[in-house]
């Protein structure tokens, strides 16, 4: 079982490291079985389709952005938490870029019921931990009274936005360049202050 394991770990691995390169779109389940130098049909073993591939490439993102979160829980401000999980959000955002280029594609295998249902309770997520986060600053004074859940959405939405006007820059140049990447952050880190000041 713990092989088991391990194998399905390194082609996860091996498929993200082509999905970053190339776009998902653009790779085929045989190109990663060369890549790994495994046959075809233990390829299938572990992974029946694209689509399921794809699926354990999006968990295991999702796995390691969840456990850095998870590390980052301080006693500091709510704006150093924020802010701090910002920068998370940036380096998945430089390390995955590629995959945004598969976003709105017509492969079929990005478009699966269980990959968009999978993607959504991660956004959600996502969302309860910013709630939790700003529910312990109104527990502690730090904030003025508000619906925590429906802040949070908000504030990650204005963030998202940010990151979607770097997104359309990169799709018109390839990637968006160094430049691009680091004034998102500032914008984001920016907005994250003023958003927080005026909870306060």
């Amino acid at each position: 079982m713990i092989e088991t394991d391990k194998k399905r770990e390194q082609i996860i691995v091996g498929a993200i490291k082509r999905f970053t390169h190339y776009g998902i779109n653009k790779t085929t389940m045989n190109e990663i079985a060369d890549d790994l130098s495994v046959s075809k049909p233990a390829l299938y073993y572990y992974f029946p389709d694209k689509a399921s591939l794809i699926l354990g490439v999006v968990s295991k993102i999702f796995e390691d952005y969840f456990e850095l979160l998870a590390k980052e829980k301080t006693t500091a401000s709510l704006e150093d938490k924020f802010a701090a999980m910002i920068e998370i959000k940036q380096r998945f955002f430089q390390k995955y870029y590629m995959l945004h280029l598969s976003a709105g594609t017509t492969d079929s295998s990005l478009n699966t019921e269980q990959i968009k249902t999978y993607v959504m309770e991660m956004k959600n997520k996502d969302m309860e931990i910013h709630s939790q986060l700003l529910q312990e600053a109104m527990d502690k004074g730090e904030i003025a009274t508000i619906d925590t859940k429906k802040t949070a959405l908000l504030y990650l939405q204005c963030l998202a936005g940010i990151t979607s006007l770097c997104v359309m820059k990169g799709n018109k140049e390839l990637m968006p360049s160094k430049k691009d990447v680091k004034l998102m952050l500032e914008k984001q880190l920016d907005l994250s202050k003023i958003f927080i000041k005026g909870l306060k």
